[in-house]
C-alpha cells in the first residue's frame, strides 16, 4: 500500500508540476575550503512562502517522500564521506498521505566534502531534486547546479558567478519567450520543416485567388500552427506520455496516409484534375464565412506539426528546462514563442503566391510554378512511403528503387523546365524578336538544378553514399548491390581478455559481428556504418557484454529508422575521418532503434513486460529501446548518445543530441572526454 501511495503521489506531483508555482523554494550552492586538501560544497534550500514543508533526505526505508542530491559520476574519485544534512528537521505523520515524513519549514543544508588540493581546479556538477508540500499539493522540482573550485580559494568565499544553482531565480517570462522564439527559428533549419515549405506554397497557390484572400489564409495558417503547438501538442504529451508525438510521426499508417495526400496534391498540380469540394459543400461554406477553407488550412498546419516533430522534438527537448522555470505562465509563453517563430516564415511564403496569383492570369509561368511544385511533391511523397515501408519491412521501396524514382522525377522536371515536356494547361515558351521560342534565365537555372540532382543521384545506384541526401534516402542496408554476408552465430562468451587489457576479437582485429536481431536489423544500418566497415549492435545487453570483454566504453546510440536528424548527424559528423577512427577503434556502439515494431523484432514472451514509464506493454525491440531511454536516461529525442562503463555507470552525465550549431570538433571532444573518463576508472 505504501508503494502504491508513493507511486500515486509521484504521478500527481508530475502532473501538478506543469501548473504549480515552483518558486516556493530557492536553491543556492556555495563552496568553502576546509583545509589544503578538502573543499565542502553546501547546497542550501530555503523556503520562500509560509506554510511550505520542505522534505529532508531519506532517513529510513519508511520515509515515503524525501529530497535527494546527486553529484556527477566523474566526481566519484573526489567524494569524501557521505552527504550530510543540517537544519531544524522535524518528523511527523503526513495527514494527507498517512505516511511518516521528515521536513523543515525554513531552510536546510546538504553538505558534501570533496578531495581537492588547494592548487587544483575542479568543475563540480550535480542535481538536486527537492520535494515539498504547499497546501494540498506536492510539487517535485529538479534543478542542476555547477560551480568551479578554483586554486587558492579564499576560506568561506562564495563563488557566485559559477556557483549559482541552475534556475535559482525564476526565469523572466520575457527571457523564456526570447529563448523559445530562438528555438523556433532554429527549428526552421531542420530538413523536416524545410521539406514542408514547397507543400505549403503550393497549397496556398492553389487556394488563393486574390491578394486579400491569400493574406487571410496566411494568417489563419499561422494561427493554426500556434494553436496546435501551444495546446494540442501540450495536451497530447501530458495525457498520453512523452512518446506520443514521436509515435504518431513514425507510425506506418500515418506515413502511408501522408504519402497518399502528397501524391494526390502532386498529380493535381501536374494538371490531371482539380481538387474541389462538392457544390453543396461550397455553398454551405460560403454561407458560413468559408468554414471549409479554414478546416483545410488547419489540416495543413496539423500535417506540418506532426510531420516535423521528429526534427523539432530534440529542440523542444532542449527548451523544456527553461520553459518550465516560468511558474504558471512558463509553458504557455514558451510554446507560444516557439510556434510563433515557426509560423511567421510560412505566413510570408504564403503571401507571395497569393500576390502573384492576383497579378497573373491562369496558365503561363504561374502554371509552370504549379507543375514544378507537383514534381517536388511527388518526390517528397516517396519519403513518407519509405518510412512506412521501413516500419513494416515490406521491402517495396529499397534504396536503389527510391533513387531510380527520384532520378526519373528530376529528369522529367528538367525536361519540363527546358520546354521539352508539356501538359495540357501549359502555354508555349515566349518568343524573341525573331519568332524563336526561348528560355528565361530563371527556368534555365532551375533546369540546371534538376539535372544536377540527376547526376548526383546516379552513382547511388552502385552504392555511393550520397551524403548530401543521406537524411532522406532509405538505409544502405536495403540496397541489393551492397548485400552483406556477415558471419552469423558468433558467441560473445568466447572472447578473452589478455592481461594487457587489449583484446583481439577476431583475426582481422575487428569487433565480433552482432547476433541478436542482426538478421532483421542489418537492413536499417545507415550508409556511414556500412561504407566505413563499422560494427554496431542492436541489443543493449549484447553490446554491454562485448564492451566488458574488450574493456572499451559503451556508446548508446538512440536512433530511429525514420529519424532525419540521426542521418544528418551520421553523414555530417560520424563520417569525419578522425571521428570515425575514434568510433571504430575506441568504442563499442549499440544502435538502439526506437521505432521498429514489426514481427521480425518481437521480444520473446518471457522478456515482455509492462512499462510504467511508457504506460504500455513492451513487446518489440523498439518498445524496449524506448523504455530504456525514457526510464534510464530521462530522454525521448533522437539522436541521443550516452556513454557507459562496464558497470553501466555514465562516463558523462549528460547525453549528446543533434544540434545544427554543433560540429565535428565538439562531438570529437565529447568522445575524447568519454575515453579519458573511462581510462581513469
Amino acid at each position: 500500500m505504501k508503494r502504491f501511495l508513493l507511486s500515486f503521489w509521484a504521478v500527481l506531483s508530475t502532473l501538478f508540476l506543469w501548473a504549480q508555482d515552483t518558486t516556493a523554494v530557492q536553491l543556492s550552492v556555495d563552496q568553502k575550503r576546509v583545509n589544503k586538501d578538502e573543499v565542502a560544497i553546501t547546497i542550501t534550500a530555503k523556503t520562500l512562502k509560509p506554510g511550505v514543508a520542505l522534505y529532508a533526505l531519506q532517513k529510513s526505508p519508511d520515509d515515503a517522500v524525501f529530497s535527494q542530491v546527486s553529484f556527477d559520476s566523474s566526481l566519484a574519485g573526489q567524494l569524501k564521506g557521505d552527504l550530510t544534512e543540517k537544519g531544524n528537521i522535524q518528523s511527523g505523520l503526513d495527514s494527507t498521505l498517512s505516511l511518516n515524513v521528515s521536513y523543515v519549514t525554513d531552510s536546510i543544508q546538504w553538505i558534501q566534502t570533496l578531495n581537492v588540493a588547494e592548487t587544483d581546479t575542479l568543475l563540480v556538477k550535480g542535481k538536486a531534486t527537492y520535494m515539498f508540500k504547499l497546501g494540498d499539493e506536492y510539487p517535485s522540482v529538479e534543478k542542476d547546479f555547477r560551480l568551479v573550485v578554483m586554486p587558492e580559494a579564499v576560506k568561506g568565499e562564495n563563488v557566485t558567478a559559477a556557483g549559482k544553482a541552475s534556475g535559482e531565480e525564476n526565469q523572466s517570462l520575457l527571457w523564456i519567450f526570447v529563448t523559445a522564439f530562438a528555438g523556433g527559428l532554429l527549428a526552421l533549419l531542420t530538413p523536416c520543416v524545410y521539406s514542408m515549405i514547397p507543400v505549403t506554397v503550393s497549397f496556398f497557390t492553389k487556394r488563393s485567388k486574390t491578394k486579400l484572400e491569400g493574406r487571410k489564409n496566411a494568417v489563419v495558417y499561422s494561427l493554426s500552427i500556434i494553436f496546435i503547438f501551444t495546446f494540442i501538442g501540450f495536451l497530447i504529451t501530458l495525457i498520453w506520455g512523452p512518446t506520443a508525438l514521436n509515435d504518431i510521426s513514425t507510425n506506418w499508417i500515418f506515413n502511408l496516409f501522408i504519402f497518399l495526400v502528397f501524391v494526390v496534391f502532386g498529380i493535381s498540380f501536374l494538371g490531371a484534375f482539380e481538387i474541389t469540394l462538392p457544390a453543396s459543400w461550397s455553398n454551405k461554406a460560403d454561407s458560413r464565412a468559408n468554414a471549409s477553407s479554414f478546416l483545410g488550412i488547419f489540416f495543413m498546419a496539423m500535417v506540418l506539426v506532426v510531420v516535423s516533430f521528429s526534427c523539432t522534438g530534440p529542440i523542444l527537448g532542449l527548451l523544456l528546462p527553461v520553459i518550465f522555470k516560468g511558474g504558471y505562465a512558463g509553458p504557455l509563453i514558451g510554446f507560444f514563442g516557439f510556434s510563433l517563430a515557426l509560423s511567421i516564415p510560412f505566413a510570408l511564403f504564403a503571401f507571395f503566391p497569393s500576390w502573384l496569383n492576383s497579378l497573373s492570369k491562369p496558365g503561363g509561368w504561374m502554371n509552370s510554378i504549379k507543375v514544378t511544385l507537383g514534381f517536388i511533391e511527388l518526390a517528397l511523397a516517396l519519403k513518407f512511403l519509405s518510412n512506412a515501408d521501413l516500419a513494416k519491412n515490406w521491402r517495396i521501396l529499397d534504396r536503389e528503387i527510391f533513387i531510380v524514382l527520384w532520378i526519373v522525377i528530376f529528369l522529367l522536371l528538367g525536361l519540363y523546365l527546358l520546354g521539352k515536356l508539356k501538359f495540357k494547361h501549359d502555354d508555349e515558351l515566349p518568343k524573341n524578336d525573331f519568332g524563336i521560342p526561348y528560355l528565361s534565365v530563371t527556368r534555365l537555372f532551375f533546369a540546371i538544378a534538376a539535372f544536377s540532382m540527376v547526376v548526383y543521384l546516379t552513382p547511388g545506384l552502385w552504392g555511393a553514399p550520397l551524403k548530401g541526401l543521406g537524411a532522406f534516402l532509405p538505409p544502405m542496408g536495403t540496397q541489393d548491390f551492397n548485400a552483406d554476408d556477415l558471419p552469423k552465430g558468433f558467441d560473445v562468451s568466447k572472447l578473452t581478455a589478455p592481461a594487457s587489457g587489449r583484446v583481439t576479437a577476431t583475426p582481422d582485429n575487428t569487433l565480433p559481428h552482432p547476433v541478436r536481431f542482426a538478421e532483421a536489423m542489418k537492413k536499417n544500418e545507415p550508409d556511414v556504418v556500412i561504407n566505413n566497415g563499422m560494427v554496431t549492435y542492436f541489443d543493449y545487453q549484447e553490446a554491454l557484454e562485448v564492451a566488458r570483454k574488450l574493456k572499451k566504453p559503451l556508446m548508446l546510440d538512440f536512433t530511429g529508422i525514420n529519424c532525419v536528424n540521426c542521418r544528418l548527424m551520421e553523414t555530417q559528423v560520424w563520417s569525419d575521418p578522425e571521428v570515425m577512427k575514434l568510433l571504430k577503434e575506441d568504442f563499442v556502439i549499440a544502435s538502439l532503434f526506437v521505432d521498429v515494431h514489426d514481427e521480425t523484432v518481437m521480444l520473446p514472451v518471457a522478456e515482455q513486460f509492462y512499462s510504467e514509464d511508457l504506460g504500455k506493454q513492451v513487446e518489440t525491440l523498439g518498445d524496449l529501446n524506448t523504455h530504456l531511454q525514457v526510464s534510464r536516461f530521462g530522454s525521448n529525442s533522437q539522436p541521443n548518445y550516452f556513454f557507459l562503463d562496464g558497470k553501466e555507470e555514465r562516463l558523462l552525465q549528460d547525453g549528446y543530441g543533434y544540434n545544427p550549431a554543433k560540429g565535428v570538433k565538439e562531438f570529437k571532444d565529447w568522445l575524447l572526454k568519454a575515453i579519458e573518463t573511462y581510462k581513469s576508472r
